[in-house]
């Protein structure tokens, strides 16, 4: 007879987790958001797209981080961090790095950004979730901005770069892929 799976109490180590989680790369992004007149920002790596339609994206922190407490309610922003930009993530996960940060405020934009980032999603608050010991913040994106290059990636508790791509996509050609069509056009 099977064990329904309601009944099984498993306890996973959290290092142990983290160490399992981390064989999934991620991009690197900071996440920056205007509060008491000044600009804040977190190194996050538990970014995702999450709908089109509306355009949503999610962050997941930490709630005892202090970018935490400033994001309720507030417009923020995604940077995704360019291949060069390690010294950056660094400093946004409390090692500060010897130059200064730029910041970009550009025209309109709700929540600083960094200068030089690959991209940067700006959003404002759509809703935010409890998740254990992070909050999942869903943002509504209301302007976006991307610029040429190779982004940070983080895996195995260690930043790395791409390597060279595959000169084709496979999902293109599968039934999951949206843009597919099974009827011929007429």
């Amino acid at each position: 007879m099977r064990t329904d799976w309601r009944d099984v109490a498993v306890r996973i180590d959290s290092r142990s987790l983290r160490t399992c989680l981390g064989y999934f790369a991620t991009g690197v992004t900071v996440v920056t958001v205007e509060a008491d007149g000044e600009a804040h920002g977190a190194t996050v790596n538990a970014f995702t797209a999450v709908s089109l339609e509306p355009p949503l994206v999610l962050v997941s922190l930490d709630r005892d981080t202090k970018i935490c407490k400033y994001l309720d309610d507030r417009p923020f922003t995604v940077n995704v961090l360019r291949d060069s930009q390690d010294d950056v993530a660094l400093n946004f996960a409390g090692k500060p790095m010897s130059d200064p940060v730029r910041w970009e405020w550009p025209g309109g934009e709700l929540a600083p950004r960094l200068a030089g980032s690959l991209a940067a999603i700006a959003c404002t608050p759509w809703r935010s979730y409890d998740g254990g010991d992070h909050v999942l913040y869903l943002g509504e994106v209301v302007n976006i901005e991307h610029r040429g290059g190779e982004p940070l990636v983080f895996y195995c508790g260690k930043f790395r770069h791409l390597g060279s791509a595959f000169a084709e996509v496979p999902w293109l050609e599968s039934a999951d892929y949206p843009g597919l069509s099974w009827f011929p056009s007429s």
